[in-house]
């Protein structure tokens, strides 16, 4: 066995990989880019060396400096996690040339899998059933639109370089495949360095079962069963369950038996997973979509339904060792669901968010609960890597148990300073739906489309103005009178105003005073009645009693703004002061801000030049996705306030168009991805 790793990844991944070396007995060997030089992992690993800036392409791209740390710090072998380089056979050779063991497939493996083209040409001469499509290798736009237009629509066009969402587009009409095949392209060779598409039937009411394969290098291969991704948005997947609930033991062997072909098509070895797409409609249609030559992010419900590490099952059999078990030895256990935690804002497209984590807590406490994080208070949220902060993992002997389970889990986690998408997972898992395991890969969206719009509770909005001015107004009962900022007075106290806008764009004014009581106070609800509320808290932990009823919170700050969590929520409140907001409001006619933080990749209009309501202007890239934003009105572009290769922050003025007369202004940002 080795003595010393180089995880070459980072977030929560690196953390996980990290976790099962020191189990092992083996030093782990972080790298990092300079954004991450205070990153957990780097934290956690027994040696750190940086190796670039915050480009991935000059830091955890870049396979010379990834294989020069590995000398340099005497690591053995190197695990790639997943992203980044992970399915790179570019790595997986310069690993062999430079004497180091590379913890995945052989590098023919990869390349005969990482083209989809190809993979599907390879599994398909084994017997495998693959999604009738065609090849864009080779074909101009205009010759790769006929192709679509031939199959018959809807149509898939997907990279054929890489997965993960990035590049991915259903077309419904041939009217959009032009703009699409562009867009679609110009993602791809963003993400993989190749612009190479595919178009593929879409198969209706779509499911994604994938299959865990395990080989070594004796011939021995094994499956791990199947997982269920189907609950995805953007074509990224959301919450994973193992097994599936959708399929038959008949059907789920011979899903599984397909998995197994697939990998012995391309020469397998290490954990690799095989990708199917099911027709919702006929179960026993199972196509081959693409096979994941590295870890899956939802590797942990295959671990916790078996009962296996699949880290120290990759380290060993890169060591040379055979399987320990076959088939007739495995023997699957209960039911487990994956939910993750994405740095996101479910109410504006799931687009990417980011800040400072300035509190945190995770249910890694709790029975049949597992977490699988990159988190810690102060953590830095950036655009530059994958939105992805965290897992939240629950088992249960049945699927009902495990997804109450993970229900509360997610109940209990609190992240505060960064807006992310845990509540909306609850909402998730208790659509009549997912209880029901009729899913299908757009539930997601639809049940994000159908959500109504979040108000504020009336006791989170008391508990934030509580919070936000006891500190300020409210002294302790031995404050002198002219200290007491709370509104004292010989008679009983006056009222003291609040007003602030939430994170979602809600204006709040609460109206309370304090009682004679320190922990006591009287609130004004929004319909003008007052209620008495009682509120105490210490170091974070607050529990607020409104209405007749008592609800547990954690408060924190973050500059001007101040954070209340609950029951898996969170909300941000920043104070705001009408009266200031009307001397420094400027009439930006109508704006384009940025969305989320990013970087400009494109710009599609120029001052001076008419533009019409719906037409794309900007383009930003927030973690390898293009938002395209475009024009709310009629008009002319007065002002274009940034250039390709601009970093933007979230709400930045990028654009403002003069609305042209007549023409009828809608609400603002359009983004589509």
């Amino acid at each position: 066995m080795f003595d010393t790793v180089l995880v070459a990844n980072r977030g929560e991944i690196a953390v996980r990989i990290i976790r099962t070396l020191r189990a092992m007995g083996i030093r782990s060997v972080a790298v990092y880019s300079d954004p991450d030089a205070n990153a957990r992992h780097v934290a956690d690993a027994d040696v750190a060396r940086r190796i670039g800036p915050a480009a991935a392409a000059s830091s955890y791209l870049s396979i010379e400096r990834v294989i020069e740390a590995a000398l340099a710090t005497g690591a053995q072998a190197l695990h790639p996690g997943y992203g980044f380089l992970a399915e790179n056979s570019a790595l997986a050779a310069a690993c062999i040339d430079a004497g180091i063991v590379f913890v995945g497939p052989p590098a023919a493996a990869i390349d005969a899998m990482g083209d989809k083209i190809r993979a599907k040409a390879t599994v398909e001469a084994r017997g495998v059933k693959v999604v009738p499509g065609v090849s864009g290798a080779g074909l101009d736009d205009e010759e790769l639109a006929a192709q679509a237009r031939s199959i018959g629509f809807p149509v898939l066009i997907k990279p054929s370089a890489g997965g993960g969402g990035k590049g991915m587009r259903l077309v419904t009409a041939a009217k959009d495949l032009p703009a699409e095949i562009a867009s679609a392209k110009r993602e791809a060779l963003s993400a993989f360095g190749d612009s190479t598409l595919l178009v593929e039937r879409f198969i209706e009411r779509p499911r994604h079962i994938e299959v865990q394969v395990l080989a070594d290098a004796h011939d021995n291969i094994v499956h791990l069963g199947e997982r269920e991704c189907s609950l995805q948005r953007r074509h990224q997947k959301v919450i994973e369950e193992a097994p599936s609930a959708f399929l038959s033991e008949e059907q789920r062997d011979a899903i599984a038996a397909q998995a197994v072909a697939a990998a012995r098509a391309c020469g397998y070895v290490n954990a690799g997973t095989v990708e199917f797409i099911v027709s919702g409609n006929r179960p026993d249609e199972a196509y081959f979509m693409e096979m994941n030559t590295r870890l899956q992010v939802e590797h942990p419900v295959t671990e916790m339904v078996w009962g296996l590490d699949l880290v120290e099952l990759q380290l060993r059999v890169a060591a040379g060792e055979a399987l320990p078990f076959n088939q007739a030895d495995l023997k699957r256990r209960g039911h487990s669901i994956e939910a993750r935690v994405y740095a996101e804002d479910v109410g504006r497209g799931f687009l990417p968010t980011g800040g400072r984590v300035v509190a945190l807590h995770e249910p890694d406490d709790m029975s049949n609960v597992r977490v699988d994080s990159s988190l810690f208070v102060g953590s830095e949220i950036g655009s530059n890597y994958d939105p992805m902060l965290s897992k939240v993992i629950a088992w249960g002997p049945d699927r009902a148990t495990a997804r109450r389970t993970l229900d509360r889990a997610l109940a209990s986690t609190t992240v505060l300073g960064v807006t992310t998408n845990v509540a909306f997972l609850r909402v998730v898992l208790a659509d009549p739906s997912v209880i029901d395991a009729a899913m299908d890969t757009w539930l997601v969206e639809r049940i994000a489309e159908q959500a109504s719009p979040r108000s504020t509770p009336p006791q989170i909005a008391a508990a934030a103005a509580l919070s936000h001015l006891s500190s300020q107004h409210f002294g302790p009962p031995a404050t002198p009178p002219w200290d007491d900022r709370g509104g004292w007075r010989t008679g009983e106290r006056a009222w003291v105003t609040w007003r602030a806008v939430t994170g979602d764009g809600e204006h709040l004014t609460v109206q309370l005073r304090a009682t004679n009581t320190a922990d006591q106070f009287e609130v004004v609800m929004v319909d003008g009645s007052i209620a008495a509320t009682t509120l105490r808290w210490h170091d974070g932990d607050g529990q607020i009693e409104f209405g007749g009823e008592t609800t547990q919170f954690r408060v924190a700050t973050s500059g001007p703004t101040t954070w209340i969590g609950s029951d898996g929520e969170a909300w941000s409140f920043t104070g705001h002061e009408p009266t200031a907001a009307r001397h420094t409001q400027v009439d930006h006619g109508a704006a384009i801000e940025s969305p989320m933080p990013g970087t400009v990749i494109a710009v599609l209009a120029a001052p001076g030049e008419s533009v019409t309501v719906g037409q794309p202007v900007v383009v930003v890239e927030a973690m390898k996705m293009e938002h395209t934003l475009r024009a709310s009105t009629d008009g002319v572009v007065t002002e274009l306030l940034v250039q390709v290769g601009d970093r933007v922050a979230l709400n930045q003025l990028l654009a403002v168009i003069d609305p042209a007369p007549n023409s009828e202004e809608d609400d603002g940002l359009r983004p589509v991805s």
